[in-house]
């Protein structure tokens, strides 16, 4: 059944402009289809809880073998990650440099051949997701999650100075990646299951399905977050933490007592916290990245990656030889920490062990995360703090565990310039809320001490310094500016339908104009004509008494003053014309004058300078 042209007019204007109304209901179902994001947060958070169940049996298998089974040594384990108690072997220390200079040797022979393109320019797992986010449109290739996640176990189990999340991240990254290029999905929603895949990661690998889907979102930016990734980051965080604890428990990583922030005298010692951690933070990013440019860059630049791996596994191999304390993660000796069974002398040699080792490990190329190691420092930081305020004053600083937990949240807030994710993990990783104020205050201060340093090299400071959202910047100024503000009524130069192409002819040498409405007798807008559509016909003379504008006019389009910007240059671009007829919102037939793209153009060139000008 065919719409009359009454008919036609009297339905609401967005039905008599089909484009508009698609891409209105398109955009409007992008943003309203939250079951297709909850769909695929399930099925990312399966795919990396799986991962994860995988990685943390095979560390654990691999770590048991090499370090105790083999070593020999008798290492402190988290109440959360010792699933597997065996009595250790005959002790041989000596075994630590081997296995570590092997690892090395392997890692560097697989990455070169296999992923050189993922050896430079990335600080560990983590940060390689976060540049496939804003470099590589969300795009990891699935050799390169595997390899490292394997080369990360075995560095980790050797014994290197590395932690479990950048390797669980960009696995569950990588995961991500894959389903969205399988599922054809577009380069935005790519990078949103990419964080999806990641959050699953580290909300099951740290027991912790908030902070890690708030991390996850977070640490692409140092002032910003990913809002738009944050509901399927959530839902996939919380099926793979499921996942994870059906096979291993619920049971948080540290046991730890259950500490209250009561006394307002302790303030002062939580600031100290919050100096004394930045200053640390600042001289392990100081001496991590001297050793990771400096020293392993000037051999990886002379001798390739793989001799940088052999001598940061050997040195760190004959480091843990001597001190077996400052092998693999360290969380069991957080867990004594934060008991209170550590004394000072023994946290400070701790920490600057930690930082050489760390150094040593991820300086020179090897396999791993960066969390655990900024976890281990911060509380080694704080717990030297609490030591020596319990110290100087036991009747305030009564529990000088608990700043070993404060220390956690501030350090990695500090060097991430992530405050929110990782405080949410180390209350879920410790199971402790009691002192959410102290973590909240020192990590707040931490955030301007080290506002300067940064710990991933990839990390942008909003989302206007990524490449990801260029496009929504642009949208986002268009969007915001009615057209109404750029645009001046003038008269109009309107055709009517029956006029021939001789008249037409007479009218143009008249104007300047370029695109013209045209009306029927009745007054009613039924098209639009272009110089362009009728130029190969309008010298034409044996068809001047022939043809009338009415044939030659295209379907008519409009533009209403309350239509944003952003509409008209997508009506501009549909139609390929450098000019559109204003028409009054409540006088469909009321030409108001014609709008431009160059009136587009300098809005927004001056709406940019204006902001440029705000900020």
């Amino acid at each position: 059944m065919e719409v009359t042209p009454a008919q036609k007019r009297s339905l609401p204007s967005i039905f008599r402009r089909p484009r508009i109304f698609w891409r209105r209901l398109t955009r409007r179902y992008t943003r309203i289809s939250l079951m297709r994001w909850l769909v695929l947060g399930v099925v990312a958070g399966l795919g990396s809880g799986t991962l994860a169940v995988l990685f943390f049996l095979g560390l654990d298998k691999l770590q048991n073998f090499l370090q105790v089974d083999l070593a020999g040594l008798s290492l402190p384990h988290p109440a959360g990650e010792a699933i597997e108690q065996t009595l250790p072997g005959p002790y041989r220390p000596w075994l630590i440099p081997v296995f570590t200079t092997s690892v090395g040797l392997i890692t560097g022979l697989l990455a070169t051949k296999f992923i050189p393109e993922a050896m430079s320019g990335v600080t560990d797992g983590t940060d390689a997701m976060i540049r496939a986010f804003h470099k590589k449109s969300g795009i990891i290739r699935p050799l390169v999650p595997i390899i490292k996640g394997a080369t990360a176990i075995c560095t980790i189990a050797s014994g290197g100075s590395a932690g479990q999340e950048g390797p669980i991240s960009q696995l569950g990254a990588g995961l991500g990646s894959f389903l969205a290029r399988l599922l054809h999905l577009t380069t935005r929603q790519r990078r949103i299951l990419l964080l999806a895949g990641a959050a699953g990661g580290l909300g099951a690998i740290f027991r912790a399905p908030l902070g890690g889907a708030i991390t996850a979102v977070e640490v692409l930016y140092s002032e910003d977050f990913e809002a738009e990734a944050l509901l399927p980051a959530v839902v996939s965080s919380v099926v793979a933490h499921t996942l994870f604890s059906f096979f291993f428990g619920v049971a948080p990583i540290l046991h730890t007592p259950r500490y209250v922030f009561d006394n307002p005298m302790e303030l002062p010692f939580y600031l100290v916290l919050a100096i004394v951690v930045s200053l640390g933070a600042r001289f392990f990013l100081g001496t991590f990245f001297f050793m990771k440019f400096k020293v392993f860059g000037a051999i990886q630049k002379r001798f390739g990656w793989t001799p940088s791996m052999v001598l940061g596994g050997l040195g760190m191999g004959i480091l843990g030889m001597y001190y077996p304390q400052l092998l693999g993660g360290g969380y069991g000796w957080l867990e004594l920490s934060v008991n209170g069974q550590i004394g000072l002398t023994f946290l400070v040699g701790l920490f600057f062990g930690k930082v050489l080792a760390t150094s040593l490990t991820m300086g020179s190329g090897l396999s791993g995360g960066m969390f655990a190691p900024a976890l281990f420092l911060g509380g080694a930081a704080g717990g030297i703090v609490g030591q020596a305020g319990h110290w100087l004053r036991p009747d305030i600083v009564s529990q000088p565990g608990g700043y070993t937990m404060v220390g956690m949240a501030t350090f990695f807030a500090g060097v991430a310039h992530a405050p929110i994710g990782p405080l949410i993990m180390v209350c879920e990783i410790t199971q402790g809320y009691g002192l959410l104020a102290p973590l909240m205050l020192c990590s707040a201060i931490a955030l301007v001490l080290c506002d300067d340093i940064h710990l991933y090299e990839n990390q942008v400071d909003n989302k206007f310094a990524s490449p990801a959202h260029v496009a929504d910047a642009t949208n986002n100024i268009l969007e915001g500016v009615p057209v109404s503000s750029v645009f001046t009524p003038s008269r109009t130069t309107i055709l009517e339908d029956s006029v021939t192409l001789k008249a037409l002819a007479h009218i143009i040498s008249g104007t300047s104009a370029m695109v013209f409405p045209v009306k029927n007798s009745e007054g009613v807008l039924t098209g639009i004509l272009a110089l362009q559509d009728v130029r190969n016909v309008l010298f034409e003379e044996c068809l001047h008494n022939l043809v009338l504008v009415g044939e030659l006019a295209r379907p008519v389009v409009v533009i209403h003053p309350d239509m944003s910007l952003y509409d008209a240059v997508m009506l501009f671009i549909e139609t390929e014309l450098s000019q559109l007829p204003v028409v009054a919102s409540d006088k469909p037939n009321t030409v108001l004058g014609m709008l431009g793209r160059q009136h587009v153009f300098t809005a927004y060139s001056k709406t940019l300078k204006e902001l440029k000008k705000e900020d």
